[in-house]
This record gives structure tokens, C-alpha cells and sequence, in this order.
């Protein structure tokens, strides 16, 4: 896993309970809208998340996985786990995306704070994104 993942979920692991949702929604400003030009098509859309979830993983030259979200604003929650993706998962290698732990939110503590159901949906965000980058390495 990324260090600066691994860092964020150190933090929610060790917040106290009644802090964690707070902590989850400054998450939720961290991913930048869409480039100018970009438009969902390519994207592959979330359906186990309760609103429209688009993302897309790309392997670059470089060798490092550049991600790219869409959520609208009105989901918070939602664009929160985008967030710590998007800001843990920075210049992150294709194999630090695939080693990141599937029951990543439940380690974070996000299991006690928010619903099984939005919980469930940050799971699929996470296995979506590691099977675009599989399929990307072959």
C-alpha cells in the first residue's frame, strides 16, 4: 500500500469514533471536476454506489496510475472515499494499487461510523479501480 494511504487510514483507525464521519467529508473536496474536455464516456460507472459513480484507472508511460472520478457534489460520503483514492493513491505504482487491502474502509474504522451500504459501495470504488489497473499490466 502506499505510504500516504497507509497513513490515512492510520489516522481514521486511530480517530475517536465520533470524529471519523467528519474526518471522511474533508475527503470529499479533494477531487478536482472532470479535465476540461473529459466527459464521462470511458468511464466505468459504480452501480453498487447509491448515486452516479464514474471513474477511470490508467496505468501511465511513467508507471504510475493516474486516477479520474465522477461524483456529484450532493454525495459527499461517496466523493469522500473517492477523495482519500485520489490524494492516497498519488504516484502510486500499479502494484502499490493492486496491494491495497480490499477491506480497506473497514480497517479505516469507516464501518462503525457510516452505513454497510455506503461501506459496500467504497469497496466496489476500490475493486473496480485495482481490476482497471490489472487489466491495464496484463
Amino acid at each position: 500500500m502506499p505510504a500516504r494511504l497507509a497513513e490515512i487510514v492510520d489516522e481514521f483507525a486511530a480517530a475517536p469514533r465520533d470524529v471519523v464521519l467528519e474526518m471522511l467529508l474533508e475527503y470529499a473536496d479533494v477531487i478536482p471536476p472532470l479535465p476540461a474536455g473529459q466527459d464521462r464516456e470511458g468511464m466505468e460507472q459504480v452501480p453498487e454506489c447509491q448515486t452516479a459513480f464514474f471513474l477511470r484507472a490508467r496505468v501511465t508511460p511513467e508507471g504510475t496510475v493516474e486516477t479520474l472520478f465522477d461524483c456529484p457534489p450532493e454525495a459527499p460520503t461517496t466523493r469522500a472515499f473517492a477523495g482519500i483514492l485520489a490524494e492516497g493513491l498519488a504516484g502510486a505504482t500499479p502494484e502499490q494499487v493492486l496491494a491495497v487491502p480490499d477491506d480497506l474502509y473497514q480497517r479505516m474504522g469507516l464501518a462503525q461510523a457510516i452505513s454497510p451500504l455506503r461501506v459496500r459501495g467504497g469497496t466496489a470504488i476500490l475493486a473496480r479501480l485495482k481490476r482497471q489497473v490489472r487489466e491495464q499490466i496484463g
